[in-house]
């Protein structure tokens, strides 16, 4: 019996590569849609490469028919707070535009079914903590803005034409493959742990913290960090989920613990027994002071349970990942 296919928009990227591999470790043929500029062709290492653009409708309706693609998982996207309140207009165009360039190809080639990664970033500054899928959408910056006017036209594809859609809202991926094949490799890196461990070994200059001033433990953002490995597992059981006839669902993905960002550089000197040098720099706008997650829906729904998430684990990961070359 042939393996379903499965059309990974992003494939190339740092979750979506993740994503490739453990569709392909559970009977799935990843096909990987990605247009290079964030994501490494080196990554693609378990089903085709499809180069080709996110608002390259054609492209994708031709990849899917080619391909006989069974379920859509859609990663493409700019995913850069900063950077989208600096120039909003290009994370409109990419992650708005692009969503719906994929579901007009989707109808075109007749692909029904689509997990979609969005992001907590849709919460804004919650009410409560931790973070349920009930709590109000109102997001502080553009790209929370572009993830859920995205969530939204699933909903509304949805009712208009029969889309099958997990929405999978996930808090802040980390770490690298246990096996070291991925790891995080983005140019220039933003995010904190792989810049904390270039700190650390002199490769960057000292690591900036955003804010020392938040109303928390210990002035420093809360966020809540989850492996990327359970993460692309968790893609895998909503696809499952999905092809067998499941409902549409939303869900958070995320260790269900917050972490400040001084707990993670501690976490980090811990693993790598040396001090990792930083400087306070002002807030940055559309950062929330705290944000994790219930992922009680996700475990009851998916059977989602992370195994990987513990900070120190998730730390290692990307400390063996790094001393394997993977962060140069």
């Amino acid at each position: 019996m042939n393996a379903p296919r499965i059309l990974v928009t992003g494939g190339a990227g740092y979750i979506g590569s993740h994503a490739c591999k453990a569709l392909a470790a559970n009977g799935f043929r990843p096909v990987a849609f990605d247009n290079l500029s964030l994501g490494h062709r080196d990554a693609v290492r378990w089903g085709p490469f499809v180069h080709g653009d996110i608002l390259d409708t054609q492209r994708l309706a031709e990849a899917m028919r080619a391909h006989g693609i069974s379920a859509v998982i859609h990663f493409a996207a700019l995913a850069y707070v900063g950077e989208s309140v600096s120039i909003p207009a290009r994370y409109y165009r990419t992650n708005v535009g692009g969503t719906l360039s994929l579901l007009e190809a989707c109808r075109l080639a007749e692909v029904r079914h689509l997990v979609f990664s969005s992001s907590c970033a849709t919460y804004g500054i919650p009410d409560h903590l931790p973070v349920s899928e009930s709590a109000e959408q109102c997001p502080i910056n553009p790209y929370g803005r572009t993830k859920l006017v995205a969530e939204e036209m699933l909903a509304d594809e949805a009712n208009a034409n029969g889309l099958h859609f997990a929405i999978l809202r996930y808090f802040n991926a980390a770490g690298a493959d246990p096996q070291l094949e991925l790891g995080e490799r983005h140019d220039p890196e933003t995010h904190v742990v792989p810049l904390a461990i270039m700190a650390a070994l002199g490769q960057a200059g000292p690591l900036a913290i955003y804010g020392d001033d938040y109303p928390t433990a210990d002035g420093t953002c809360v966020r809540d960090f989850v492996h990327v490995s359970d993460l692309a597992e968790a893609h895998v059981r909503a696809l499952d989920h999905l092809l067998s006839g499941g409902h549409n669902l939303t869900a958070n993905l995320g260790s269900g613990t917050g972490t400040s960002i001084l707990q993670l550089i501690r976490a980090v000197e811990r693993q790598m027994n040396c001090g990792v040098p930083i400087h306070v720099a002002p807030r940055r706008s559309g950062d929330p002071p705290a944000l994790y997650a219930d992922i009680t829906r996700a475990r009851d729904l998916l059977g989602f349970a992370p195994r990987h998430s513990d900070l120190d684990a998730i730390v290692a990961t990307a400390v063996r990942y790094h001393a394997n070359g993977g962060l140069s």
